[in-house]
């Protein structure tokens, strides 16, 4: 069996790849047929990895192209530029990025297909723009489900929430989506409802698993394009940086820790902040999952980016691992462009199982001409 597959806005290609790992008789049940997005250095990373039919250019302009080819397609995935909806943006009210939602459904109905999967920042389902989204997907025969999934609740280190809009033809989604959950957290002090889980769900993965077992990072240059030593390079800091990282040895500590401890080598501009984030210049934890991967991973005055227990920012390799792709995934571009690949990804983990959610959903929609409702769906095993 074989389904098509175009994804908008790819980027690097995360949910492309999670769709990929579907697999019947080792072959792809998700086949990618089309692919688009703005990033050229993004464009040739999809490129390497699934096939020369990712399309560079403003989604606008092609559409406009009188001779474009949108191939016909089962399903449409992708997730439109969602610094309009971000909290960290603050001119969103006026953002016309908001409105990249049209081509992409332009794009569903030039294609044929009969289900979609958008995905966005979870403040998107709050917004006045998601009720135009779900009002326009209606018009169009499409009957909508959505959901906020937690990455870690699927087996990614991570704790990345991300928001999901699937839209179906071929029956009632809300049947098999979400997909249940698979892990669950294990210092969670409320109560878990295990109904939305899996049968004997795991607990979180954590930092270790995931990069765990890789060696100290050497030199500060990309190495080839693939392969583990391709993106586990360091960085040239300055002393006083490496004095910072030193000044806060344990997991977990912060700026706040950093300015108990070493107010002397702290940055004026957090001494006179007492409130915010406890994220900032932080620590990662062992034991854990990650905080989300954003762009700028490797600054760790944005985030909580340092390692556990190594005095330094994590590596691309290990921002890619959690993340969720493997280490032969060939990424293309500059440092810095390779790591906004990495940043906006969909965690491949997460893209996995709600995969899965849309195949038995499809499965249940077209088994002998027949709609088949279940109260959970079955995973199919990638």
């Amino acid at each position: 069996m074989v389904l098509k597959m175009i994804d908008l806005f790819a980027g690097a290609g995360g949910l492309t790849l999670g769709f990929s790992q579907i697999r019947e008789s080792n072959e792809r049940i998700f086949t990618p047929v089309w692919a688009n997005d703005y990033n050229k250095d993004a464009v040739a990373t999809y490129n390497a990895n699934f096939g020369a039919h990712c399309v560079h250019g403003d989604i606008n302009a092609l559409l406009a192209q009188t001779d474009i080819h949108i191939p016909q397609a089962d399903l449409v995935v992708g997730g439109p530029p969602c610094q309009g909806f971000s909290l960290l943006n603050k001119n969103r009210a006026l953002d016309p990025r908001k409105a990249m939602w049209l081509p992409y459904m332009e794009i569903v109905k030039r294609s044929g297909a009969k289900m979609f999967l958008m995905e966005n920042v979870p403040e998107l389902l709050a917004s006045e723009e998601f009720l135009e989204i779900k009002k326009h997907a209606e018009a169009e025969g499409f009957k909508i489900q959505s959901a906020k999934l937690i990455a870690a609740d699927y087996g990614v280190p991570q704790v990345r929430t991300r928001a999901f809009i699937f839209g179906s033809k071929l029956g009632e989604p809300d049947i098999n989506f979400p997909p249940l959950r698979t892990h669950y957290n294990p210092n969670s002090r409320k109560a878990i409802e295990w109904k939305d889980y899996i049968p004997n769900p795991e607990p979180w993965t954590t930092v270790k698993d995931a990069i765990g077992d890789l060696p100290e990072p050497i030199g500060t240059e990309i190495r080839g394009e693939k392969g583990l030593e391709a993106l586990h390079f360091g960085r040239n800091p300055t002393q006083l940086s490496l004095d910072r990282y030193r000044a806060i040895p344990d997991e977990g500590m912060n700026r706040f820790d950093l300015q108990r401890l070493a107010p002397e080598i702290t940055p004026q501009c957090w001494i006179k902040k007492k409130s915010g984030g406890t994220d900032l210049f932080g620590r990662l934890w062992w034991d854990r999952p990650s905080v989300t991967i954003r762009t700028e991973f490797f600054k760790p005055e944005k985030g909580r980016y340092l390692h556990p227990v190594q005095h330094r920012p994590i590596t691309h390799r290990e921002a890619a691992r959690i993340q969720g792709f493997p280490d032969d995934f060939e990424f293309k571009g500059t440092k810095t462009e390779i790591a906004k690949q990495i940043g906006n990804a969909v965690p491949v983990g997460l893209a996995y199982h709600v995969a899965n959610a849309v195949l038995n959903h499809f499965l249940q929609n077209n088994a002998s001409g027949k709609k088949r409702r279940a109260k959970k769906p079955e995973f199919i095993d990638g």
